[in-house]
C-alpha cells in the first residue's frame, strides 16, 4: 500500500509540501542550506502509484559516540488523520533512523491545536480533530511533549502572531496604530524594498536591537545567505529618514509662523495661542532634530525588517530599529508597508513570529499593534529511535537545553 523513500527528490518535496495545508518554509528544501551546519536528507512515503503522500526535510545532529539526533522542523507534512499513513511513516522513520545511530526525533508539525484573536482567548475552542490527530501519533510511537507556554521552552513557538489579508487593510488596524503611521510620515519615514546590497545596512540596525535587547540574533552573513538562497522571495524593507532635510523644513515652518505672529492682529487671542503652540512644538523638534543631525547628517537607515515568501505565506524573520529615532514609529509604518506588499502578491497572510503562550511579553504588545490572529500550534513530539537511551539522552539533551538558555540570558 506505502512504501519509504529515502532520499526523496527536493523538487518532488518542494512540489508536494508547496499545495499542501501544512506548507511551512522550515520544510522547504533550501531551509537545509540554511541549516548548513546540519546534516540533511529528505524522506517520504509514496503510494503504489508512485504519488507522495508524506515528506519531511530531516536534519541530523552529529553526536559524540557517533550517535545522532533529529529535527523536522514544521514537519513531517502528511495528512494526520489518516491512521494508517502516520502508522506506516513512522514506523519505518524509525527504523531508517536506526541506521544512522539516532537516538530520537524530534518534529513539530505546523498543526493548528486553535486560532483566535487576542482578545477572544478565553473563549477560544480547541479544533475538534485534535484528539484524533494526537491519537493518531500516540498509536504510532510518538510522544507529545505537552502544551508548552513559553518560547524558550521548546524549539520553534508554540504560539505565533499573523495577520491575515483583507479588504482594506490599513482601515483594519487599530486607531491608535494609524495615528502612529500618520506620526512616522509626519517625520518624513520612507520605507524601500531593497536588495542584497543593502544588507550592511538592515545588519547595522539589527546590531543596535541586539544590543538594547541583550539577545543575539544573526550576522550579516547569515542575512546574505538567505536572500541569496530564497533569491525574489526574499523580501528586505527598510525605513529610512533625511534628518537633515527635515529640519530645514522645520525652519520653513518656524520662519513663516514667525511671520505670521508678527503680522497678527490685536484682539486675536485664539489664534495668537494656537501660532504660539506651534512655534513651541517647532522649537522642540528644531532642537532634538539639531542634536540628532550631529550623530546622523546623512539619510539614515532607522529600522528594517527581512522576510520570506513561501506560496501564500510571508514569514517576518527578523527585524531591527535605532532606538535613537523611536519617536519616528518607524516600525508600524514599515510593517504596515511590508503587510501591504506581500497581500498585494497574493499572500494570504504575514507570519510575524513567536510569541509568550501567556500573551503579556513585550512581542505580543507590540504585535497587537497589527490585530493578529494567534496561531496556537499543537507542539513537539518526540519519536524515539534507540529506546534503550532514550530516557538518558532527553536528559542530556535538556541540560544542554538549558545551559544554553542561560548562555544566551547572560550574553
Amino acid at each position: 500500500m506505502y512504501r519509504f523513500v529515502e532520499p526523496v527528490d527536493k523538487k518532488e518535496h518542494d512540489q508536494f509540501i508547496r499545495k499542501h495545508d501544512l506548507c511551512n518554509l522550515l520544510q522547504t528544501s533550501d531551509w537545509a542550506k540554511v541549516k548548513d551546519n546540519w546534516a540533511h536528507t529528505i524522506v517520504g512515503a509514496k503510494d503504489d502509484e508512485g504519488n507522495l503522500l508524506a515528506s519531511a526535510l530531516v536534519l541530523i545532529k552529529q553526536l559524540p559516540l557517533h550517535f545522532t539526533m533529529m529535527y523536522i522542523p514544521r514537519g513531517p507534512i502528511m495528512d494526520y488523520h489518516d491512521e494508517a499513513l502516520v502508522s506506516f511513516f513512522m514506523k519505518h522513520l524509525q527504523r531508517w533512523a536506526k541506521k544512522k545511530h539516532c537516538l530520537f526525533i524530534k518534529m513539530d508539525p505546523g498543526i493548528h491545536y486553535r486560532d483566535y484573536l487576542i482578545e477572544d482567548k478565553d473563549e477560544a475552542q480547541v479544533y475538534a480533530d485534535m484528539e484524533e490527530i494526537l491519537a493518531n501519533m500516540k498509536k504510532a510511537g510518538a510522544i507529545h511533549q505537552g502544551f508548552s507556554t513559553y518560547i524558550k521552552e521548546s524549539i520553534q513557538p508554540r504560539y505565533q502572531a499573523n495577520v491575515y489579508a483583507c479588504d482594506d487593510f490599513e482601515v483594519s488596524l487599530p486607531r491608535h496604530t494609524r495615528r502612529l503611521i500618520k506620526d512616522a510620515l509626519k517625520r518624513n519615514v520612507e520605507v524601500v524594498r531593497v536588495g542584497n546590497d543593502r544588507i550592511d545596512d538592515f545588519a547595522d540596525v539589527v546590531a543596535l536591537t541586539e544590543k538594547r535587547k541583550h539577545v543575539s540574533l544573526r550576522n550579516r552573513e547569515y542575512f546574505h545567505q538567505l536572500m541569496e538562497i530564497y533569491g525574489e522571495d526574499c523580501y528586505l524593507f527598510l525605513a529610512e529618514v533625511d534628518v537633515k532635510a527635515m529640519l530645514l523644513q522645520l525652519y520653513d515652518q518656524k520662519k513663516e509662523n514667525d511671520h505670521q505672529l508678527q503680522q497678527l492682529k490685536e484682539g486675536a487671542p485664539k489664534k495668537q495661542r494656537r501660532l504660539e503652540d506651534i512655534r513651541n512644538a517647532l522649537n522642540r523638534d528644531i532642537a532634538e532634530f539639531e542634536e540628532i543631525v550631529k550623530e546622523y547628517p546623512q539619510r539614515t537607515v532607522i529600522a528594517g525588517v527581512l522576510s520570506i515568501r513561501v506560496e501564500d505565506t510571508l514569514e517576518m524573520l527578523y527585524a531591527g530599529m535605532n532606538d535613537r529615532f523611536k519617536k519616528f514609529m518607524p516600525q508600524y509604518y514599515l510593517y504596515t508597508e511590508i503587510m501591504k506588499y506581500a497581500f498585494a502578491k497574493g499572500c494570504r497572510f504575514a507570519n510575524m513570529g513567536g510569541i509568550e503562550g501567556d500573551l503579556q511579553d513585550g512581542l505580543t504588545k507590540f504585535k497587537s499593534n497589527f490585530h493578529p490572529h494567534i496561531n496556537e500550534f499543537i507542539g513537539e513530539f518526540d519519536l524515539p529511535v534507540n529506546r534503550l537511551l532514550y530516557h538518558a539522552s532527553q536528559k542530556a539533551y535538556k541540560i544542554r537545553k538549558n545551559r544554553m538558555i542561560k548562555q544566551n540570558e547572560e550574553a
